[in-house]
């Protein structure tokens, strides 16, 4: 095992893993790091911890201080000259003419760089703004290429939900989300329901899609034949993912009837496998048939 902090360095980034030695540094708090990038100034997301060796990356980095009231200052110097350095490089972009959109500009802690983030739609020769931002700001200069989703990350907003952005606010990396997961929820695929702000597959289809997954195993699709614990045969009309209840139309002659029945009372073969949580996902299941009963038990001592 290894003792580490988690650092993070932007708003909700990625969290990079430093040797805390015999520091007192506490959750909340800032430090000091050496980075790939040169010394840089993080915040502390994550207490001393120990994490399985394999976990590390080495050679693990030592934080070289627990950031000081000078580190703060310096820290809050370089925001407002970030602020400038945006301005100097929209007015440079606009004299280059390059079809480009900047969006946002950061320096190291030890102004060692100036990172310039702008998105377009194909490849961009810069080497001509470069040369005219290095002669300004008399510092390395890198100009980074981001996509649409790493854009909205850094601007953030609000999303359809009414909540800040989960990229923006706490998602440290993007997770692949596919339009299966929609079809598994059950969710209409009109693409301006189903895209977030960046105009890509929101991110949240991908909380809930293993649990889903495994709940449709346990269900027959609409269409299919199903027999009954009482012996009688039917059609599914349709099906309730979460309380896991079905729809059948029961054929007796002539007579046509649509009975409801519980997942586990009916045949039919199987048409996916298996989530991988399934004790977990049998426990919720419980829990909301406990509480259904309940529910219908007030009800009776109302009436």
């Amino acid at each position: 095992m290894t003792t580490v902090i988690g650092v993070r360095f932007r708003t909700a980034g990625k969290i990079y893993f430093f040797d805390p030695k015999k520091l007192d540094i506490r959750r909340g708090g800032h430090v000091i790091v050496e980075t790939a990038r040169g010394v840089e100034y993080g915040t502390v997301v994550i207490g001393r911890k120990e994490v399985p060796d394999e976990k590390v990356i080495q050679p693990l980095k030592p934080v070289i201080r627990v950031a000081t009231k000078e580190d703060d200052a310096i820290e809050e110097k370089n925001r407002e000259k970030e602020k400038e350095a945006f301005s100097i490089c929209l007015e440079k972009i606009r004299k280059h003419g390059l079809e480009m959109k900047l969006i946002d500009t950061e320096y190291t802690f030890d102004n060692n760089k100036v990172l310039f983030y702008f998105t377009a739609d194909g490849r961009i020769d810069f080497r001509e703004l470069v040369k005219d931002l290095a002669s300004v700001f008399k510092t390395r200069i890198e100009l980074r290429q981001i996509g649409v989703r790493d854009e909205t990350k850094i601007i953030g907003g609000i999303g359809i939900c009414g909540r800040a952005l989960c990229c923006h606010s706490y998602l440290s990396e993007f997770a692949p989300v596919s339009i299966k997961m929609a079809k598994e929820q059950n969710l209409s695929l009109n693409p301006a329901k189903i895209s977030g702000v960046c105009g890509r597959l929101m991110c949240c289809l991908k909380n809930e899609a293993e649990t889903y997954e495994y709940l449709n195993s346990r269900l027959p699709s609409v269409g299919d034949s199903v027999v009954t614990d009482d012996g009688q045969k039917g059609e599914v009309q349709s099906v309730n993912v979460l309380r896991q209840l079905v729809k059948v139309l029961i054929s007796d002659g002539d007579e046509k009837e649509i009975r409801e029945y519980r997942a586990g009372q009916l045949k039919f073969k199987p048409r996916r496998k298996k989530g991988k949580d399934k004790e977990k996902v049998d426990e919720e299941l419980k829990k909301l048939e406990a509480m259904e009963k309940k529910e219908g038990k007030s009800k009776l001592d109302d009436n």
